[in-house]
């Protein structure tokens, strides 16, 4: 189906909502044909459950367990599809000082569980011992025989701050291979939009307003660009009367203080998803200092005290 085929008036957005990964999936595709719509967003969701078996910690037979099961004692042979997110995800740490890790996964859950039942701050000389698992550059990728070695006992990656990302990529890629020429996979916050709604104009997404779930403070306009929001808003716990957000510094194993929520820009759903949070972790001035120097990437930042930051190349409206 070829969009110069179709008139603008017979195209409808066709949508479907459902539970991947833990998260909520909304999938939208432009089409003038419900069932056509529908066989397309099927693909989509069967390639995040194939992405899914890969990444999940919750299957001990996942490419990703069976990396941390061995960790200290011998590498892992893994699909070229995961080495090569492991060695994505190793650029980004670099990139960030390590404000991005995929061994994050050492401290989870064990220091930090974030539901009602959680009501003090943990030990902080626990939290220094688990975060001495915390090291990136302990990650020992072998390209000739595509294996992965964590090289201490007790490490644990996970793929919580790229795997949406990744996976809302996959099924933008997987649409757009079988003629879907315009749509939206929302990944709980974490999009990626391509080509035009049904009017002929761009997508126009909106900044959640981390004050006020469900409600924007900010609109974009935009098409083949991908936009994730990092905020404390999300999941969070009040002890003493202060708000703890879910967004772990590596490097303390504390939660990150001062920012309410980060929105990164780009043309990619992945980088967008993994420099939310590092970004998040680094600061208004080093985050934002991180993004100018990045091409085609942009950012919106906003403080405890509701002070909005952008970097140079964005336009608010």
């Amino acid at each position: 189906m070829q969009q110069s085929e179709l008139l603008t008036s017979e195209l409808s957005i066709h949508k479907q909502v459902t539970k991947l990964m833990g998260n909520r999936f909304e999938i939208s595709v432009v089409a003038d044909g419900e069932t056509w719509a529908a066989e397309r967003i099927g693909e989509a969701i069967e390639e995040i459950k194939r992405i899914e078996k890969l990444l999940t910690t919750f299957n001990d037979q996942s490419q990703t367990n069976l990396i941390n099961q061995h960790a200290g004692i011998v590498p892992v042979k893994v699909d070229r599809e995961v080495f090569d997110l492991i060695k994505r995800s190793l650029q980004i740490s670099q990139l960030t000082q390590g404000a991005f890790d995929i061994t994050y996964g050492s401290i989870d859950k064990k220091l930090w569980n974030f539901d009602k039942s959680m009501t003090a701050l943990p030990d902080a000389s626990a939290a220094k011992q688990l975060v001495r698992l915390i090291n990136y550059r302990n990650v020992i990728l072998d390209e000739n025989n595509c294996t992965v070695f964590l090289k201490e006992k007790g490490m644990r990656i996970g793929f919580g701050g790229i795997g949406k990302g990744y996976a809302a990529e996959r099924a933008k890629k997987i649409m757009q291979q079988s003629g879907v020429v315009s749509g939206i996979v929302n990944a709980s916050g974490d999009l990626t939009a391509w080509g035009k709604q049904p009017d002929g104009n761009d997508w126009t997404i909106g900044i959640a307003n981390p004050d006020s779930a469900g409600h924007t403070f900010s609109h974009l306009t935009i098409t083949g660009m991908a936009i994730a929001t990092s905020g404390n808003y999300e999941k969070f716990v009040l002890i003493d009367g202060k708000k703890y957000s879910h967004t772990i510094d590596p490097k303390t194993g504390l939660p990150v203080t001062g920012i309410k929520s980060v929105t990164i820009i780009s043309p990619n759903a992945e980088i967008a998803d993994a420099m939310a949070t590092p970004v998040m972790i680094m600061g208004i001035k080093a985050g934002l200092d991180l993004i100018d120097q990045i091409k085609n990437i942009a950012c919106i930042m906003i403080d405890d005290n509701n002070r909005v930051f952008t970097s140079k190349n964005i336009q608010l409206t």
